[in-house]
């Protein structure tokens, strides 16, 4: 009775890996792909513009933010400044972005002397991986994040955890324990024996990464999950201040206050000191005067090893900080999720791993579609042979 409900179990879950690997495979696919290409995307952007991210040090001292934005429009009108990036380095340029026009398109960043104001140039690769990324993260839907794009990626990943879960429970080999059947693909073999072995060996070693993956990616698919990952990894207070409800949007569009950088940028210098690397200085999208200041370290490793500030503009009153260092285990794990997303947490390694489980994404779908059409080939009933013999 057990073995025939376990076979029972085991024809529902292969009907079911078939049929979501079926519908889901070119999307899982492209979103594996992209993810790929952005791995080293940090690396390969400050490559291709190390010759506009530096400056040569001048014993001048460099403009303040509001000196140098002043500046910048008086040059050339270039839309509303929406953020800029500070350096302890005085080698190190600034970086500029732009906030979103009447049509809905940004400008493209610009990389501007610290001293003097005078624009060094657009970094290259810009467009190309913000165009990747919108392609990963909502496959290019209208509305971005606010759009379909973002429950739909979701509700893709989720149906990889389904995928990977009955993968592993259909393919648990009779001797468990042994090594080689978990982790040895018999390349010896051709045909539907080779794709059923490269499929189920390859993707056992991917296995944990896949999951590690899609389980972080949920995290900023569904605010149901992100609610509860916070809940589950933060102190009350924390979950608490996270789940706060946002008070309701004004009808209309409201214009965002004409503030300034520099009341904000004195008041974090004045508690950071030169304990800093860089600095993300950013206006309120909307009606507030609290700029949020990013700030990384001079040992930082990680894109989310960060401090975040918010500094009332007009007043220059701090009214919040967020500091790394307190964080507890578990919310240093929701601060470091995005790195532990790309596996930039273990480091370049970390990031080549991940990298390359992406690219094999692709193989699965093969496999898997090569493996359903072999099985539709073999269930065809046999032709009678009166058929196959001639003038019979």
């Amino acid at each position: 009775m057990a073995a025939r409900l376990g076979h029972m179990i085991k024809a529902v879950l292969f009907q079911v890996h078939s049929i979501a690997g079926l519908v889901l495979a070119l999307l899982l696919s492209l979103i594996a792909l992209t993810g790929a290409i952005m791995s080293f995307e940090d690396e390969i952007v400050d490559h291709l513009n190390a010759e506009i991210m530096q400056v040569v040090p001048r014993p001048a001292p460099a403009l303040t933010p509001d000196a140098l934005v002043a500046r910048l429009k008086a040059a050339q009108d270039l839309g509303k400044v929406a953020a800029v990036t500070l350096s302890s380095d005085p080698s190190a340029a600034v970086h500029v972005r732009f906030g979103r026009d009447e049509q809905g398109g940004r400008p493209t960043s610009l990389y501007v002397d610290p001293y003097d104001a005078r624009v060094l140039g657009s970094p290259r690769g810009e467009a190309f991986f913000a165009t990747v990324r919108r392609l990963h993260r909502w496959l290019l839907i209208p509305g971005d994040g606010k759009g379909w794009g973002r429950p739909i990626t979701g509700t893709i990943a989720l149906g990889l955890i389904v995928m990977l879960v009955s993968g592993l429970v259909l393919r648990w080999p009779r001797r468990a324990g042994s090594v080689k059947m978990w982790l040895k693909p018999n390349l010896g073999l051709g045909g539907r024996a080779l794709h059923r072995s490269l499929h189920t060996v390859i993707g056992t070693w991917v296995l944990p990464v896949y999951l590690t993956m899609t389980l972080t990616g949920l995290y900023f698919s569904f605010e149901w999950y992100k609610d509860g990952v916070t809940w589950l990894l933060s102190r009350p207070h924390v979950t608490a201040a996270k789940m706060a409800i946002k008070p309701p949007r004004p009808e209309g569009r409201a214009e965002p206050v004409a503030i300034g950088f520099d009341r904000a940028w004195t008041t974090f210098q004045r508690e950071e000191g030169d304990r800093f690397s860089k600095a993300l200085l950013t206006l309120p999208a909307g009606p507030g005067t609290a700029i949020r200041i990013r700030s990384w370290g001079k040992a930082s490793l990680l894109e989310t090893a960060r401090d975040e500030f918010r500094i009332d503009a007009v007043t220059g009153q701090l009214v919040s900080a967020e500091r790394y260092a307190d964080k507890t285990f578990g919310e240093t794990i929701i601060a470091a999720i995005y790195d532990i997303h790309r596996g930039a947490i273990l480091g370049w390694p970390g990031k080549l791993a991940f990298m390359i489980a992406a690219i094999l994404m692709p193989l699965f779908a093969v496999t898997g579609i090569l493996l359903y059409l072999s099985r539709r080939k073999l269930r065809r009933p046999a032709q009678p042979l009166a058929r196959l013999v001639p003038g019979e």
